[in-house]
């Protein structure tokens, strides 16, 4: 697949070296896309912050190409789904593209269940980032309190090149359970939204309108165990 990656920063530029091989187009402030250098690629990738991303919405919808977006601080508008059904384009949102943390989802399923043998219990996350990071809690933590379906004490810590830990415990009078996951590099990032553009090309039972990355996951982990 031809892929264009617009964001060289710390994610970006992971997908650069993990799509070297097959001669990407990359884009960024000082080489900045266009629609004609944009319809020469069958997918785009980009990790850009919120403010560029916005900026980058018309040009993208102009390009009528499938995309995966890993821009955080940015919120879609509410009618933006149905404008990509209208225009019967595919994208993929994520915060986390991960394919590791989305495996916690089914782990948080069975933690649901704790109050059928527990009437006292609380649950505690702990998440730690880059200094740079400045969202606070993170996109993840609030996806996994989403997951677990109740309200968790969360609190962040941001220090040095932390590429990101999560870390949940469920307290109860005599044990703990602790589950935790650590991004040891940012490629893991890159790597599911590669796996993302590939699905977007590939899969053609997927539906038009902005998809979820997790929900993409979680369809294909489904498949699996049902073979």
């Amino acid at each position: 697949m031809k892929v264009a990656i617009i964001g060289t920063g710390k994610t970006g530029s992971k997908v650069v070296e993990l799509l070297q091989d097959s001669s990407p187009g990359i884009f960024n402030t000082t080489n900045p896309p266009t629609l004609e250098k944009l319809k020469k690629f069958d997918v785009i990738i980009t990790f850009v912050p919120g403010t560029a991303f916005q900026n980058l919405l018309k040009l993208l919808l102009d390009s009528q190409l499938p995309v995966v977006s890993g821009a955080t601080g940015f919120n879609f508008p509410n009618d933006f789904h149905a404008t990509l059904i209208h225009k019967k384009l595919r994208w993929i949102h994520s915060n986390n593209f991960s394919l590791g943390i989305n495996l916690i989802q089914p782990m948080l399923k069975a933690l649901k269940k704790t109050s059928r043998l527990f009437a006292d219990y609380h649950f505690t996350l702990h998440e730690t980032h880059h200094v740079q990071k400045k969202d606070a809690p993170s996109g993840t933590s609030q996806m996994w309190q989403a997951w677990l379906g109740e309200k968790i004490n969360i609190t962040s810590e941001r220090t040095g090149d932390v590429v990101g830990t999560h870390c949940l415990t469920l307290n109860l009078d005599f044990e703990k359970i602790t589950l935790t996951h650590e991004a040891l590099d940012r490629k893991i990032f890159a790597q599911g939204a590669i796996y993302a553009a590939h699905e977007l090309l590939t899969n053609k039972n997927l539906e038009y309108g902005l998809l979820n990355f997790t929900t993409l996951v979680k369809e294909k982990i489904s498949e699996e165990e049902t073979l």
